[in-house]
């Protein structure tokens, strides 16, 4: 009998841990405000100061999209990529700027829930910006650990700003929480922090990969760096190095991180079982054409490459951001694509590859994408999107044209309100400039549906109002 039960434990182990290995890792590596043009394999690297050489390894190893688009506000993209929803769904389309309760709801489903759900160890490091109160936290919405700060990297700055002790708002803390724990304060996030904080979240990531494969568990790390977020502070090892700037150091900087997580995934011979993602939650920050910008130690110029606009615009600079997706004998080397893929897309395309459960009681608005990035067809099944800026719709994508019914030029300049949409036909004019309305006023005709289709689920389906507290179930 104690043989059978020997031998019967002996075969279930083994069965679970085959199926633990049948299921890929995954990996996202996250930027923060980092455009289009800043990886040398998008003609950034050298042209921004520093080589990229480990961007661009994983470029040559992997599948890199060049028309992956985001939300253009850091919130909404964290919220679409999370739950595989529009931002305004979720009640999350604009970025916080008040002390008040914002964030998920606990009747939204992330990415991290749905793994864990399906037995995958779930570690985040860095930048949450989906909630910062009791319940809201990344360990009470499906991580099993978390370090890092729960807003925006410019409240580094607030302590050493002159009447912001007499403000009476509270001092922002980096934290570290588990799950079924109350998040725990680590240290203020001050400006002495800023520029170290980055060189923490790379190696608990490391040691969270490490420990999950020693568990033989597969495993989900989220890292949203702090970087490129202003202020621009590369660590001291990084400071100088470039010979061009603090600018350029932070590449460097940025470059040599991703490459010891690609040198650890390496390292603990999981590279062929782990799906490896490197892009951006918005475009970049950069002062207005023709401003004046008088910071000096933490002034930042992001690039967008060929495309107009920064972060909080509707252009195509606000939108696109650097993507390269590896998986070693799944996902074709060397392989680069213009089709159209959403940020809200990795929901349902990661739920897919790895066999997991897809709420079927709510509007997913990710397509799934496995075949496309699995080399099964090369259209990605996405015509195009809604554009929106915060909770405003500012305009509709589709295909290789855009129309817009509001713009504004840059974060913080006015914005323009038509009474007739703008059309630009993106290979013509990829700075959106010239407007072809006439003769084309067929686009509308053909870009249209997808709004109408957009507008009317959400008056079926009403969007959860921004700041609601929990519980909330929808009406």
């Amino acid at each position: 009998m104690r043989t059978r039960i020997l031998l019967f434990s002996i075969f279930s182990l083994t069965i679970f841990s085959s199926q633990a290995q049948d299921k890929p890792n995954i990996v996202i590596v996250f930027m923060d405000n980092f455009g289009w043009g800043e990886p040398g394999f998008n003609g950034g690297g050298i042209t921004r100061g520093a080589p990229t050489p480990r961007m661009d390894k994983l470029a040559d190893e992997g599948m890199r999209l060049t028309n992956f688009n985001v939300e253009v506000q850091c919130t909404p993209s964290r919220s679409a990529i999370m739950t595989g929803r529009y931002a305004i769904r979720s009640g999350n389309g604009t970025v916080p700027l008040g002390e008040g309760v914002y964030g998920l709801v606990q009747w939204e489903v992330t990415m991290a829930e749905m793994l864990s759900n399906n037995g995958y160890a779930t570690g985040m490091f860095g930048k949450w910006h989906l909630g910062r109160t009791k319940g809201r936290f990344p360990t009470d919405q499906g991580f099993d650990e978390w370090y890092g700060v729960p807003n925006s990297t410019d409240e580094s700055t607030y302590s050493s700003l002159e009447g912001f002790s007499q403000s009476g708002v509270p001092e922002t803390y980096v934290m570290s929480s588990v799950k079924g724990e109350e998040p725990k304060k680590v240290r203020p996030y001050t400006l002495d922090y800023r520029p170290l904080i980055d060189r923490d979240l790379t190696d608990k990531a490391k040691e969270f990969m490490t420990k999950s494969v020693e568990e033989n568990k597969p495993f989900f790390l989220y890292l949203p760096y702090t970087a490129t977020h202003f202020p621009t502070m590369p660590h001291p090892d990084f400071k100088d190095k470039s010979g061009h700037g603090a600018w350029a150091d932070l590449l460097m900087q940025i470059d040599s991180y991703l490459g010891e997580l690609q040198d650890k995934v390496d390292e603990l011979g999981v590279t062929d079982k782990t799906l490896f993602i490197f892009t951006a939650d918005n475009g970049p920050e950069a002062v207005g054409y023709n401003s004046t910008n008088l910071t000096v130690e933490t002034s930042m110029q992001g690039s967008a490459g060929p495309w107009r606009g920064t972060l909080f615009t509707g252009f195509e600079g606000g939108l696109r951001v650097p993507f390269v997706m590896k998986w070693p004998g799944k996902i074709k080397a060397g392989y680069s694509s213009d089709e159209i893929v959403h940020v809200m897309d990795l929901f349902p395309t990661i739920g897919a590859i790895t066999k997991s459960d897809i709420p079927q009681d709510r509007i997913i608005d990710g397509i799934d994408m496995s075949d496309f990035f699995l080399g099964k067809t090369d259209k990605s099944g996405r015509d195009g999107f809604i554009v929106y800026m915060g909770n405003d719709i500012f305009g509709v994508k589709w295909k290789n044209w855009k129309l817009h019914f509001e713009e504004q030029d840059a974060w913080n300049s006015i914005k323009n309100t038509y009474t007739m949409p703008r059309v630009y036909n993106l290979y013509d004019d990829p700075q959106e400039r010239n407007n072809v309305l006439f003769p084309h006023t067929w686009v509308p005709k053909a870009a249209l549906p997808q709004l109408e289709e957009h507008i009317i689920s959400l008056k079926e389906n009403p969007p959860i109002p921004t700041g609601q507290s929990d519980p909330y179930e929808p009406k």
